[in-house]
């Protein structure tokens, strides 16, 4: 790490200059901006000091443009196209531009948005998280929908990054028994940095799907909250796929309020080169009979570096929890690191909780057994990786299952 994001006084040269630099705050995010920026005015940047950063480098970040991306080409498909609502999220333009809602679905007004804001970041306890700051200071724009009770849409989200940075914020309220299936596309072809901020609150028997693929460059970095509120009888599947980042630090962060929920979580990162990725996840069990069942797969190549931490808290509350939670881990080379804490907190004495970790490379006797069969040392490898990402990919809907080539991703040996 650098030696001004070790300072002692915890400043960095590079954050001032740029919190200068920024526009006058504007939009309807204009009060939430300029109280980002006096937030992060006095936050150090943080540093392996704290232990929740201990194995990430956020030197990165100084090299990266962060001046404004410009929009992005609009995909194909975008509009409302047999039952499922493709957008353009890029965190300037208007991702509504010809399109016309669904039933169902409506955008939530500025009064709704001033008072749902921010909500769930407090009940998750990351509303002052030094990059959910990040995302207050420049995040001028905000996708705050409601999916109306009993409603079902398939929503699709394609965010493009172009050299700088680019601030994506999510709102989303599903009523009692609404049924959303978000897929989210992120792609980042150049040099800068992404930064994304989910909300989304789940009223009882509501039900989510979210499925995140993020492919980045390796000169580029991500940074992302994932906060999700649960009432109970609500159902909330979490998948999340990351590949190709110089960093991406992801923190999907849950809390059942009344417990008797259920919440899956699934995780799958890969590494390459001198590439970093940290997954930080939360989840709380706020009343009784709550349900979890996490699994995170990474795979480290070259001098790459997979970290994990994965809390869970079962306070007394939170009595007859049925949680389990697995890090499963395959290291490709001698060089590269894989760092995983599964964590759990338990107070309760009536519950079910299990957790675990493996560390693993490619076993000889099954790359033996592929090739005794007539299969070169490169395919059988492959098909073993294949193998071991398919546990997380196959949770994911067809179309975001095909934005996931496993054949393009050549991880980095170097």
């Amino acid at each position: 790490m650098t030696a001004s994001l070790s300072a002692p006084t915890g400043r960095s040269a590079w954050l001032e200059s740029w919190l200068r630099e920024l526009p006058a705050p504007s939009g309807p995010l204009a009060a939430v901006q300029e109280r980002g920026r006096q937030a992060l005015a006095q936050q150090p940047v943080p540093s392996s000091r704290l232990e929740e950063w201990r194995f990430t480098d956020l030197s990165l970040l100084q090299e990266l443009p962060l001046a404004p991306a410009a929009p992005a080409a609009a995909p194909l498909g975008t509009g409302l196209d047999s039952e499922v609502l493709r957008l353009q999220l890029d965190g300037s333009s208007d991702p509504f531009a010809g399109v016309t809602l669904p039933a169902g679905l409506q955008v939530l007004s500025d009064a709704e948005l001033v008072q749902g804001l921010g909500h769930t970041l407090a009940a998750t306890g990351c509303q002052d998280h030094w990059p959910v700051e990040l995302n207050h200071a420049v995040a001028s724009q905000v996708l705050a929908l409601r999916l109306t009770s009993r409603s079902k849409l398939k929503l699709e989200l394609h965010s493009a990054a172009s050299a700088g940075l680019m601030p994506l914020r999510l709102l989303l309220i599903l009523e009692e028994k609404a049924e959303l299936e978000l897929s989210h596309r992120l792609e980042a072809q150049s040099t800068g940095l992404t930064s994304l901020l989910v909300e989304a609150h789940l009223a009882r028997s509501a039900s989510l799907q979210h499925n995140l693929v993020a492919l980045g460059s390796v000169d580029a970095a991500l940074l992302g909250h994932l906060a999700i509120e649960q009432e109970p009888e609500s159902q909330v599947a979490l998948t999340t796929v990351t590949a190709g980042w110089g960093l991406a630090r992801l923190e999907p962060r849950l809390v059942q309020v009344d417990g008797q929920a259920t919440s899956t979580l699934r995780g799958l990162q890969l590494v390459g080169g001198k590439q970093i990725a940290d997954t930080h996840s939360h989840v709380h069990f706020a009343g009784p009979e709550g349900q979890l069942d996490q699994l995170h797969k990474a795979v480290a190549a070259g001098q790459g570096r997979s970290v994990f931490n994965g809390a869970v808290q079962v306070p007394r509350a939170a009595q007859r929890t049925n949680a389990a939670q697995l890090s499963r881990n395959l290291l490709l080379s001698d060089r590269a690191r894989i760092d995983t804490k599964p964590e759990l907190e338990i107070v309760a004495d009536d519950v079910k909780c299990a957790h675990g970790a493996t560390v693993s490379s490619l076993q000889t006797d099954e790359l033996f057994y592929l090739q005794s069969r007539g299969i070169d040392a490169d395919q059988a490898a492959g098909l073993l990786k294949r193998a071991f990402c398919e546990e997380v990919l196959r949770e994911l809907p067809a179309v975001a299952r095909g934005w996931c080539p496993l054949e393009q991703w050549q991880l980095e040996q170097a």
